[in-house]
């Protein structure tokens, strides 16, 4: 079959190509192997370490397996602040562990004539931003990258108990001291804490997220549990009525972005070794909170 062009060379033909044009081809040749996205969930879930179960959170919240992937960016929460930042990064694919669309299931039913609703899909759009959440799997990696990297964040990674999970046996220092260097270590302007001050802690244990009521399993056991955050009529409620009854108990909560932010710095770290040919950033969420 006959063609206009010839694209296989001889060695002495492709050496009497100039050097700007053998360039040309070779760019031309590496654009034609685009990254997508399909190929970024494809080679996380081959180094996941545990079965994928499927499910509807653990998906596509905008774009899909074949939009091509410029860089990547990790974050806790895809806020629209946090889209408009990677979007100035050159990161179109975002990977977050929590919601875009503040809903636990990213249902948008109800939100399809709010006015965020649609200037934060149309500036996604507009940037054609490719978002996937990396919830369930993550937490079902062990170690758990969020509870690594909050441990980490903390400069508690080197007291962790060989025995029982979650748990650290600090050097005793009292609760506000304590909560003075959770909130200088995590940069956040304010942080909420329950129980006397003066209280001696050493045996602390970490709920990063929105963990459930484990507050009444864990708490017996240690002096001070920092957790994201804990419904107020559960785990609250559950430490204001310890001290109440003589239990020298603490609990400082941090805020859900910030405990589990860290781990998405894990997260990046981890694609990196997988993912050369995109650069991938961690773009932290923050505190959404201010202290007047």
């Amino acid at each position: 079959m006959k063609t206009s062009c010839r694209w296989m060379l001889s060695r002495r033909e492709f050496a009497a190509v100039p050097v700007w044009l053998a360039a040309t081809a070779m760019t031309g040749f590496s654009q034609n192997k685009t990254l997508t996205a399909g190929q970024v969930v494809d080679r996380i879930k081959e180094h996941l370490g545990v079965p994928w179960r499927g499910g509807q959170t653990d998906t596509f919240k905008s774009g899909d397996l074949e939009s091509p992937v410029r860089g990547i960016a990790t974050t806790v929460m895809s806020t629209f602040d946090v889209i408009k930042r990677a979007a100035a990064a050159g990161k179109n694919m975002v990977v977050t562990h929590e919601p875009t669309f503040w809903l636990g299931n990213d249902d948008v039913s109800n939100f399809t004539n709010d006015p965020i609703y649609q200037k934060k899909l149309q500036f996604i759009r507009d940037n054609n931003i490719v978002i996937w959440r990396f919830h369930d799997h993550l937490h079902a990696r062990q170690p758990d990258m969020s509870a690594v990297g909050l441990a980490q964040a903390l400069g508690w990674d080197k007291y962790a108990s060989k025995d029982e999970p979650r748990v650290y046996v600090l050097p005793p220092t009292k609760l506000r001291e304590l909560a003075k260097d959770v909130e200088k270590r995590l940069r956040i302007p304010a942080i909420r804490v329950i129980g006397d001050p003066n209280s001696v802690v050493s045996r602390a244990a970490l709920m990063q997220g929105t963990a459930p009521f484990h507050a009444s399993t864990v708490l017996p056991k240690v002096d001070v549990i920092v957790a994201g955050e804990q419904r107020e009529w559960e785990g609250v409620e559950y430490a204001f009525d310890a001290n109440t009854a003589g239990e020298r108990k603490g609990m400082i909560l941090v805020g859900h972005w910030v405990s589990e932010d860290q781990g998405m710095r894990l997260c990046a770290d981890w694609l990196k070794t997988f993912i050369p040919e995109v650069p991938v950033e961690w773009i932290p969420a923050g505190d959404p909170f201010w202290r007047p």
